[in-house]
């Protein structure tokens, strides 16, 4: 019988190529936020195109929220750690992230969209990733799914770490959304001081880890909270091993490159300037929908 233990058993761990700490830009209505995964780093991160770190224990920092914005070509992955995120869209259809909750939306084609965070017991915190969709996938009819916290598949390792699966597997547990194309991975680890944590990654992934709170260390390198750790991939790596040096939590993302042209304009991701200019062409025509929740 195969234990999880067996199931996230690493041989080679990959090791920290670089660190970043990202850079505050301000969006949405004068939102402050992290942008800890930026343009210069999508042909390394391939297919991940941009993360954003949010929070504030600030009433009226994200009162002005994301206003109606469009998006083409791409997925985005909003993750509620605390408070909550309300989406409306151009169809009518609305939905309400709560703490622990997820946004998967497929913007295809295209979707013009708002987002308006609410602060729960006085604290905003989370996460948006931006995944790149194939070309065959880009004008695809959008879609999205909320997953409320209690729906996302989770597990504790006998060392302790406690791990939440909102995309890919890990130790045998399937996540909650699964991509054919990307593959991607996306874990949310608390580990107690001390305490490791070891995930098979294949060779051929791009991955990285961002901690946000205490510290963790991968392979004797030390990544404090409020950086991001990419992962270096040589073929004989089998995966990562992180420990961590203070209680901590962190997020674990991987995925499959897709090796196509990037071309972005804001919130539009193509493969060629001349689909940029229809996207923008389209928008301003009025004929972005809306998305349809999951069947």
């Amino acid at each position: 019988m195969t234990t999880q233990a067996e199931f996230g058993r690493v041989q080679q761990s990959r090791i920290v190529e670089r660190l970043v700490g990202g850079q505050f830009v301000m969006d949405g209505a004068g939102v402050k936020i992290n942008r800890v995964l930026t343009g210069p780093l999508q042909r390394r991160l391939d297919p991940f195109l941009m993360l954003d770190a949010f929070g504030s224990d600030k009433a009226g920092d994200y009162i002005a929220g994301f206003p109606e914005h469009p998006h083409r070509g791409f997925e985005t992955v909003t993750y509620m750690i605390h408070g909550r995120m309300r989406h409306r869209d151009s169809a009518g259809h609305e939905g309400l992230i709560t703490d622990g909750g997820v946004q998967w939306m497929t913007a295809g084609r295209g979707v013009a969209h708002s987002e308006m965070p609410e602060q729960s017991e006085g604290l905003m915190e989370g996460f948006q990733l931006w995944l790149n969709l194939p070309a065959k996938d880009k004008m695809r009819d959008p879609w999205y799914r909320d997953i409320p916290s209690a729906e996302i598949p989770r597990f504790t390792t006998p060392d302790g770490a406690e791990v939440q699966v909102i995309a890919g597997t890990s130790h045998g547990i399937a996540g909650a959304v699964q991509r054919e194309v990307t593959q991607p991975l996306y874990l949310d680890i608390a580990l107690p001081a001390g305490a490791h944590f070891e995930q098979p990654i294949p060779a051929t992934h791009n991955a990285f880890v961002y901690v946000f709170r205490g510290e963790a260390v991968i392979e004797g390198k030390a990544v404090p909270a409020g950086r991001m750790a990419i992962l270096a991939n040589p073929p004989q790596a089998d995966g990562v091993r992180i420990t961590a040096s203070s209680d901590a939590r962190l997020l674990l993302i991987a995925g499959q490159p897709l090796g196509e042209p990037i071309a972005q304009y804001g919130p539009f991701v193509m493969n060629t300037q001349a689909e940029i200019y229809q996207a923008v062409e389209d928008f301003r025509a009025g004929r972005f929908g809306g998305t349809g929740p999951a069947a």
